[in-house]
């Protein structure tokens, strides 16, 4: 229930942000707009997972920090509804980012500590945020008809605030860690993690498939209004309905294969949905977006699912919460942030001047994921030997 609730809350508005900020005739704002989450996600996510694995139990501190970001989302688009400063939005959304960027990272340590099989049912516990995701799209479109409204963001308060409520009643997961090193309390501990060969590939793959990753939401919901798409936000739901089914295959996926062939074939199909997109800038038929669209939820999960799980079983246990905040700083942190910064420099360039148009913007995010999946194939090695 946790895990649903905080999939609802940024669905309500990380698909509808880059129209909300539009409608307020705030187009130079975006950009800044989905920066703060990266930038937020390389300053917390490390730190607050150290203090789960050291200092406080883990479902408390996620309980608290849902609390609080939810009362600083609210402010946020309060500011944005009422025509405040812009800086004002801004800085508001940065400070719940600090806050939210860990808290998957939390509820993931959380639940792993306590599932006694987690190939099989943590994905299925997962699963809840991905129907909360869909769920909270289509009220956004259908029932509050706030595409381009800050009730999105309204309505994304209720969810982290239950959220943070229910984290209490979760099971009690203790520090770990008997570290009390600078380092280890900083989560600085965690980097030692790239001195293994395939640890270090998989977090700089992991990086670089987070760039044109960022664009996601931030341009198909633009290019899909472009194509005459006034439901956008719905539309962008279908990005989670195949999830539901890789969340309830992917416990038997990673029983009978590989870590390592599970993450290769979720980047093939990455390079696979953003080729789509850029067919849908060649014909200018809204048809080729949705492929790229359906994909979505399937590569994510394979790749990102099994990365969580991967490290649980990789990584020594007093630094399992650090892992994932790591796997959070470069995800949705650096890799984010290159994304964010690529792709409104290139949006503006392509598109708003007409060099190349959509064509050009998503070929170019298209030949960044080709390249993760020759440096994936060509250099991680996996462990042969287990049946990971």
């Amino acid at each position: 229930m946790v895990f649903f609730l905080m999939g609802m809350s940024p669905g309500f508005y990380a698909s509808a942000l880059t129209n909300i900020l539009t409608a307020k005739h705030l187009e130079e704002w975006v950009t800044l707009a989905f920066l703060v989450g990266p930038v937020a996600a390389m300053i917390s996510p490390l730190f607050i997972g150290a203090l789960a694995d050291q200092r406080m139990r883990a479902e408390r501190l996620l309980g608290w920090i849902a609390i609080i970001g939810s009362i600083l989302l609210y402010g946020a688009f309060w500011t944005l509804e009422h025509d405040w400063n812009p800086w004002w939005f801004i800085c508001l959304l940065a400070a719940q980012s600090l806050l939210s960027g860990p808290m998957w990272g939390l509820c993931t340590t959380v639940a792993l500590a306590h599932l006694e099989l987690p190939e099989k049912h943590f994905p299925l516990a997962r699963l809840g945020a991905t129907i909360g995701w869909i769920a909270a799209g289509l009220v956004t479109s259908h029932l509050l008809h706030a595409d381009r409204s800050a009730m999105a963001g309204y309505a994304a308060v209720v969810p982290r605030l239950l959220a943070g409520l229910m984290a209490f009643t979760l099971p009690a997961t203790h520090p770990t860690s008997q570290s009390r090193s600078l380092a280890s309390l900083l989560g600085l501990e965690a980097f030692s993690l790239f001195k293994e060969r395939d640890h270090f590939v998989f977090f700089l793959v992991t990086t670089l498939i987070s760039i044109p990753l960022a664009s996601f939401y931030m341009f198909v919901p633009r290019h899909l209004e472009a194509l005459g798409d006034l439901h956008a936000s719905a539309t962008m739901t279908f990005a989670q309905w195949p999830e539901v089914l890789a969340m309830v295959t992917i416990g038997a996926v990673m029983t009978r294969w590989r870590v390592r062939t599970v993450l290769f074939w979720s980047l093939v199909v990455h390079v696979v949905r953003f080729a789509s997109f850029a067919m849908a800038g060649v014909t200018g038929q809204i048809g080729w977006l949705m492929p790229g669209v359906l994909l979505h939820g399937i590569g994510y999960t394979f790749y990102f699912i099994t990365a969580q799980i991967f490290l649980d079983r990789r990584v020594p246990q007093g630094m399992r919460g650090q892992a994932q905040g790591l796997l959070t700083l470069v995800s949705n942190g650096l890799g984010s942030l290159i994304g964010i910064l690529l792709a409104g420099h290139l949006y503006d360039l392509t598109v708003i001047h007409e060099a190349g148009g959509w064509t050009v913007f998503w070929s170019v995010m298209t030949a960044i994921l080709m390249v993760s999946l020759v440096i994936f194939a060509v250099f991680y090695k996996g462990q042969a030997a287990e049946a990971e």
